[in-house]
This record gives C-alpha cells, structure tokens and sequence, in this order.
C-alpha cells in the first residue's frame, strides 16, 4: 500500500478520535448536571453510537497496523483505549436499562461474606462464575440478597432485568419484554420465540448486563435463555438445589445469630441484645420471620421482650389449631398473626387487601388496575381502592408492618406471606377473595375469549402483565370450586394470548381447563363450550393435530347450530365454520372445505356488511380452495376482493395484506407470471418480517412462496436459500414433525433435486413423507406428493 496514504489514513482515524473524545468530554460534563432521566435517555442512544464508532475504528486499527509500525501507532492505540474508557465512565453516569421491582431495603444487615463472594464470583473471569445460584429455603432472603447487590454495584452495569421466573410463561414474557427497552427489531414481533431469540443473541454480543432469575424452579426451563459465554452476569434464586449443571452454587442460609442480633437491634431501635438474642431463637433466625417482626416491634412501640411475650400467646394458639405446615412454617405464620390482629384494628381494609392480594401473583400487582376495576371488588375494599386517600392509608398500613412491598406503581407480597394469609382465612372468606380475584382480572384483561380473531397487538403488553395474575387466580379458584364461569373465561382469555405468541402447549392446556370448567358449569351443549372447544380446536390445528381439532370443531359446531339453528347469523358459528373448514382444508378435503367457507362468508355478510375485515378472510379461505382445485381465475379474484379491503380496512403494511399478496403471487406462478409472482411474493416477504421479525412462521410462508418462484425463474440457488431459513424456523417454532416442517423439507428436496444433488432429495423426500403420514394419512394428497416426488426421483 501506498505509504503516503497510509499516512493519511492514519491521521484521518486519529481525527476522527478525537473529534469523539471532544464530543464526549461534553457529554460527561452534560450528565452530571441532567436530573432528568428522559432526558438522559437521549445520551444513551449516542453512547451506543460511540461504542459502535470505536468498533470500526478498531477495525481500521488492526488493518493498519500491517502496513506501519507499533510506534507510529502507538498514538491511536492510546486513544482508542482512552476513549473505551471514557465511554465506561460516562456509561455510569446513565441510570441502566431497569425493570427491577423491588425498592432497596433501608435496613438490610449482614450477609457481606456472601455479597463480596457473589460479587468476586462474577466479576472473576472464570468460565462459569458469571452465572450464581442462590439457594436456600423460602424466606431466608434470597430475592433479598440479589436486590442488594443491584443497589451497590448498579452503576456497573448497562442494563439489569428481573425476571420473574415461576412460571415458564412469566419467564418467557419477561426475558423477550426486554426487547423492547433495548429498541431491537423484533420488539414488535407477533411471535415471543422470536423476542427471545433476539435479546438472547444482543446479551452474547453485548457487555455490561445483569439478568436476575427470581425463584426459578426447574434448571432445564432456564437453559433455553441463558446466552453462550460470560458478556454479562447472572443471578438465580432458588429453591431447588439442583442447579450445579447450570450455575456455580451460592448457598443462603438462615442469619448467623449475631446478624440476627444486629438487625432486630437495627430494625426496632432498641438495644436490648438480650432479648433480641431469646427472639431471634424463637424465629430460628429466619430473616422473613425477623423483619416482620421488627417491622410490628417500631410500628407498635413495644419493647422487643412484650413482643416475646405475644409471639408465646400466639404460637400456642395456631399450633393448637393446625400443624405448621413447608410452605407456612410455624415461625412465619406466628409473626404474621400478630402483626395482623394489630391491622385489623388500625385498617380493616388493609387486610382486606392483603386477602386479595394473596390469591394473585406475588410480584407487580398493579395499582392502576386495582383501581380501574374497583367495582369488582367486595366492599368496604371496594369503596376504599376507589378513594385515593382510603387506599393510600390502606397500603401504608401494610407496608409499615413490612407485608407488602411498594414502589410507585406496583404492590408486591412475598409468597410465604400469601400462603399464610390463605391458611388463615375461614373456607367461606377464601372463595369471597380468590371469586374477586377471578372476576378483577376477567375483566381487566384486554382479549374477548369469544372472538379470536379480534386480538389486537396493541394489547400484549398488558396481557403480558395480567398473564401471571390471570394464572395464579384461575388456579386458586379451581382449587376452591368457585366461579367456574368466570374463571373458564379467564382461562379461554389467557389461552387465546398464549396462541397468538405460540405457546402452544401453555395455550392448550388453558383451554381445556376452560373447557372442563365450562362443561361441569353449563353443561355439555351450551354455547359458552362451544367457544371452549372452537379455542381448543386452533391450538390443535397450529400444533398438527388435524384429527384432533376437527373433533374438537365439530362438536362446537352441533352445540351452535342445536343452540341458535341453522340459519342464524350468529357470528361464533362463522368462526367455528371457518376454522372447521380450515381444517378440512388441510386434510385435503376440498369440495368440504369450500362449502364451510361459503358459508362462513354468508354469516358475516349479514352481519357485517361486505367490507368488514371477517368478510375478507372468507373471500381469501374459498381463494385458497379455489386454487388448490385448479380454478386460478376464480381464486386470483377472491384473493384480490380481499386485498381491496383489508387494504381499507388495515393499510397497505398490515400482515392480512401480505397473505393477500402472497397467495396472489402464488397464482401468477401457477399462470406463469412469474415477475409479477415475485414482486407480490417479495412485498409480502417485506410486510411480514416489518410486523413479525425475522423468525416467525408467517415470515417462514412468505420464505417459501418466494423461494418458490425463485425456482421456477432459474434461481436455484436463491430459491435453496429461502427454503432452509423457512425449514429453521418452522423447525424452531413447531419441532421436527410438524406438517408444516415437512412441506418445507419436500420444497428443500425439490430445488435439491434440480440441482443434482440427488441423494440429498431423496433424503428430504422420505423424511417429509414419513412425517405425513404421522400427522395426517396415508392417502392425504401432501402424502400422495411427496410419494410421487419419491417415484420421478426413482426414474432418473
């Protein structure tokens, strides 16, 4: 290379640097002034720009220093680690990307060995150090601990996330939420798998982040999310002891007894050491037992040996009652006990709350929905939430007494806590609460588990949020054989979310609890299961079970049409048809098919009028027969009917347009268009990666169709490409044996055996035969397909 330019290069990039180390000397000095965080959010997306800056010019870096010597770069070098560093401590001066729930803990004690070995731990550089397990037993302060360390070594990190890990489908919404904050291009997808995938591939690429899994129960369901190597840290927290395969253990135990000491002395302001000594023996140390405690002894005034003296009383009392039980031992509920005769006193309504809140989730009980939905509640609890004031002094009660842990918008109890609280209310009491509960969130929640096909996007963060407490709710109330009705409800609504982010499993197991409480509550032939067995019937149908769902579909369909008639227009027969005849589809009974879909498009003409978006799905459905019988002309004009009015209905980039235009350009291949196949095929390929991302099984369909004209044009290459990303990701979404894998493996095999590559067809062939015949039969025509595919391979 030229010397000269080499030089100029190289004077060029050391410009460049300190042009950004000028920028960010403004930048640091901006931010210690700045108080307000949304304007420092602005600051964070330059830094990331100027991290992304010092990559490049490391690159140019390492090409140059080929071409010249270590001393003559030794100025840039200087500068690139000045300017590293200087981005390190204006990162500090940003409040990181947070989710955490918990607020900081004024009278934390103790637990400083632990704290610098999880801190020495994580910051050590060994492979496997920088995920830990804390274990232990419920309340012995696990969740505790890890909000500790958050607070002390928070300007360390760029980004912290909580995650609440009990249920696998609050794991899931939390780990891909963070999606969103981190501004990725799939934080609008349709479909959570791909949220998670890409959030998991931004923490394997980026330093700087701290992932809390709180209560985490089962190592194989945390695996999936946990990124390849050690950018950042993580934290579990755990019962289990099993993690030894997944994290270096970190065992919590009970306090030490002088820590017990210091913190009941610390907690209450008293010095009685003596007595803190006698108390915290009683409590076996147990950190949740002495907080409660502390938190009684400075609210009430009491030394901490009248205290002793009515933890006896009331141990005596609840021992003669019931035997202490794992998840409420004697210790909790006796702490808990007295502190709640103290509230019942001072605020009745506070402990009603606390009934309430013990049959939802522990953690992010939303204020705002407790209000919004008030009316929904058994008074005085009702009138008072209604109130500010009223629910203020309410929630201040509870949280004097250390029961309830508040942020700004958020209640949460620690779930000892609940079960006390559920163990202590009489059997009528307990279906009074888990009834309210049931019933606040049937209505809160933003899905009409009567029509599916209305689910707006718009709704899934709130969804996201309710799912936890919609879960525990549902659960209880099953348990306690209370509001069936609403609960089957809240189980279709949950359910229905659940389909739409591909969670499958999780989807049908909510609907047949829905199903089974809607049966024992209505009876067999009522309406209300029949939108059960509609709602199961599409989760069978995604997950290939076609025998299954049109069991399911059938039956909703006789219930309906035993219920309204035959002729009525009643819109839950026209998606039950619908999506019956979608099935039949499927199952290649055609003449079938298009009878159920013409009629679904007379329901919904009455009912809606001709340009209604449902109107549209019926046109598109008879396209889809229409072609499949060979009738293109017939089936391009459904297709285009529907085009025109989801076009006026959606917009232009709506994902309903994209299935128009796919199939469009479907029946321009078959009538050899193929230019204008390709054009429509590639606008729809756009639209959908726009909604859903780039791992979503619609994306996969509008990969296939493309890579279906690709091959007819020539393209052989192109059109191999475009199949294996649609097989991935179908794959990923649905497993190995799905039907929808297999006709992506009978594609991948086609343009295979164009190539050549013969063997390899042949393998793609019988592996997509052998999963048709599994999901659907042997006299299907997929099966008949790729069986004649099998027999011109044999001929060549």
């Amino acid at each position: 290379m030229n010397k000269d330019l080499t030089k100029r290069r190289l004077e060029v990039l050391e410009g460049h640097i300190r042009k950004d180390m000028d920028l960010l000397e403004e930048y640091e000095d901006e931010l210690r002034h700045e108080t307000d965080l949304r304007h420092k959010e602005k600051y964070r997306r330059e830094i990331e720009r100027q991290r992304e800056s010092l990559t490049r010019y490391q690159q140019e870096y390492d090409e140059l220093q080929k071409q010249v010597t270590s001393a003559e770069m030794q100025g840039v070098a200087d500068l690139l680690q000045q300017k590293g560093a200087k981005l390190d401590e204006i990162q500090k001066l940003l409040p990181p990307v947070w989710n955490v729930p918990h607020i900081r803990n004024p009278n934390f004690t103790g637990r400083e060995d632990i704290l610098s070995d999880l801190r020495l731990a994580l910051t050590s550089g060994e492979p496997a150090a920088w995920k830990q397990a804390a274990l232990g037993m419920g309340g012995v302060g696990k969740t505790q601990l890890a909000v500790e360390y958050i607070y002390r070594h928070k300007p360390d990190y760029r980004v912290i996330w909580w995650i609440r890990s009990e249920k696998t489908v609050t794991m899931a919404a939390d780990y891909a939420s963070l999606a969103v904050d981190l501004n990725l291009p799939e934080k609008d997808s349709r479909n959570q798998t791909d949220m998670v995938r890409a959030v998991k591939r931004w923490l394997e690429h980026n330093p700087g982040w701290l992932l809390i899994f709180d209560n985490a129960q089962d190592p194989g369901e945390v695996r999936d999310y946990l990124p390849m190597g050690g950018a950042g840290h993580l934290i579990i927290t755990s019962r289990n002891p099993n993690w030894s395969g997944v994290a270096k253990l970190l065992p919590v135990q009970v306090f030490d007894r002088a820590d017990s000491i210091d913190f009941l002395c610390k907690r209450t302001g008293q010095d009685d050491r003596k007595a803190a000594d006698t108390l915290a023996d009683e409590l076996g140390d147990l950190p949740l037992a002495l907080e409660h405690a502390g938190a009684y002894i400075e609210t009430t005034g009491r030394s901490i040996s009248d205290y002793l003296k009515l933890f006896g009383e009331y141990q005596q009392e609840l021992l003669s009652r019931a035997k202490p039980s794992e998840d409420c031992p004697c210790t909790v509920a006796t702490t808990w006990e007295i502190s709640f005769q103290e509230i019942l006193k001072e605020s009745p309504t506070g402990a009603d709350l606390l009934n309430l809140c013990a049959y939802l989730a522990p953690d992010n009980i939303s204020r705002e929905l407790l209000i919004e939905e008030a009316n929904h509640l058994p008074e005085p609890l009702a009138s008072a939430v209604a109130d500010p004031l009223s629910f203020d002094d309410a929630v201040s009660t509870l949280r004097r007494y250390s029961l309830i842990e508040v942020t700004a918008d958020t209640l949460s109890v620690h779930r000892l806590v609940q079960a006390v609280v559920r163990d202590r209310i009489e059997e009528n009491g307990k279906k009074v609460w888990a009834e309210a509960a049931v019933c606040l969130l049937s209505d809160a929640f933003p899905i009409k588990s009567d029509d599916p096909e209305s689910i707006d996007m718009q709704t899934w963060l709130d969804c996201s949020r309710l799912l936890p407490h919609a879960l525990s709710a549902s659960g209880h109330a099953e348990i306690l054989e209370v509001a069936p009705r609403l609960t089957s409800n809240l189980l279709n609504q949950a359910g229905s979310y659940l389909r739409e982010r591909a969670d499958l499993y999780e989807a049908k197991e909510a609907h047949e609890r829905a199903l089974k409480l809607a049966e024992a509550f209505y009876g067999k032939n009522h309406p209300h299961v029949a939108i059960c067995l509609e709602n199961l019937g599409r989760v069978l149908r995604d997950q290939g079970d076609l025998k299954g769902a049109k069991k399911q579909l059938e039956r909703a369909l006789n219930i309906d049409e035993a219920f309204y008639g035959l002729e009525h227009p009643q819109p839950h027969v026209a998606i039950c048809v619908d999506n019956l005849g979608r099935v039949l589809d499927h199952m290649g009974e055609l003449a079938a098919a298009k009878e159920h879909f013409e009629r679904a498009l007379k329901i919904d003409k009455v009912i809606h009028g001709p340009n209604h978006f449902k109107v549209a799905i019926r046109l598109n459905n008879i396209g889809t027969v229409l072609q499949e019988q060979g009738d293109l002309e017939a089936a391009k004009e459904h297709y285009e009917r529907a085009l025109k009015i989801d076009k006026a209905f959606y917009g232009e980039n709506h994902p309903y347009v994209a299935i128009r235009l796919n199939n469009i350009g479907t029946v321009l291949q078959e009538q050899g268009d193929l230019e204008a196949a390709k054009e429509h095929c590639e606008r729809a390929l756009k639209i959908d990666k726009a909604f859903y991302g780039s791992d979503n099984p619609h994306v996969a369909i509008s990969l296939s169709n493309l890579g279906g004209v690709l091959q007819d044009l020539g393209d052989l290459q192109g059109a191999k490409e475009h199949f294996e990303r649609a097989l991935k990701i179908d794959e990923d979404a649905y497993g190995r044996d799905h039907p929808e894998v297999a006709t992506d493996v009978n594609n991948l095999g086609s343009v295979l055996q164009d190539l050549g590559d013969l063997q390899a067809a042949k393998e793609c062939y019988e592996r997509a035969l052998e999963i048709f015949r599994k999901s659907l039969c042997e006299d299907h025509p997929y099966t008949a397909t790729v069986r004649d595919n099998l027999r011109v391979l044999a001929d060549l």
